[in-house]
């Protein structure tokens, strides 16, 4: 299949980051993330949902909280008519993690293992695709594993003059990213 795709964090991109987000309650999409996803289904890319979830390895919420909020956020793009293709989380933290949760996961941004099985198991091209996080772990991880483009949102954490210049991009939030990578 070979498609390209474009990988999305979810806090910060997509929702508000209300820091551990865990309940339908606390998830809210953030300003344009539905018109920026559109822009990007309609030009041919698979939507991709890359998440660290480090408030499962500190015990905060489990992962079956975890999957009935992926579920609801599933649920909420598809009635607009935004579907996406795959959602990945790293349930892992090296230092907070609690029990078997506790190890330097390959799949823990920005180590690239959540966008290498996505790739393998989408058949997605990684030259052809592109990354849009709020931290620069989310560009570490694209840039590790050979995404074109990694772009960075203001829409989430705070960036400095340094993670701007690591990445190829800085936007707003996602729909200023979206309408770059329309107009590139």
């Amino acid at each position: 299949m070979n498609s390209p795709a474009a990988f999305i964090d979810r806090d910060g991109v997509i929702n508000e980051d209300r820091g551990y987000v865990s309940r339908i309650d606390d998830f809210f999409l953030l300003p344009g993330v539905l018109k920026g996803l559109s822009l990007l289904q309609s030009a041919g890319y698979s939507l991709v949902v890359i998440t660290n979830q480090a408030g499962i390895a500190r015990g905060l919420y489990t992962e079956n909280e975890y999957i009935e909020l992926t579920e609801y956020m599933i649920n909420l793009l598809s009635k607009e008519g935004i579907y996406l293709s795959a959602v990945y989380h790293s349930p892992y933290h090296p230092v907070h993690g609690l029990g078997s949760y506790k190890i330097n996961s390959n799949c823990r941004k920005p180590n690239p293992g959540m966008i290498l099985r996505a790739r393998n198991e989408l058949g997605i091209d990684l030259n052809k695709s592109i990354l849009i996080g709020d931290k620069r772990s989310d560009i570490e991880a694209g840039k590790n594993a050979g995404v074109s483009y990694c772009l960075l949102v203001r829409s989430g954490n705070p960036v400095t003059n340094e993670d701007i210049e690591y990445s190829d991009g800085c936007f707003d939030n996602l729909y200023d990213a979206a309408k770059w990578v329309m107009n590139r």
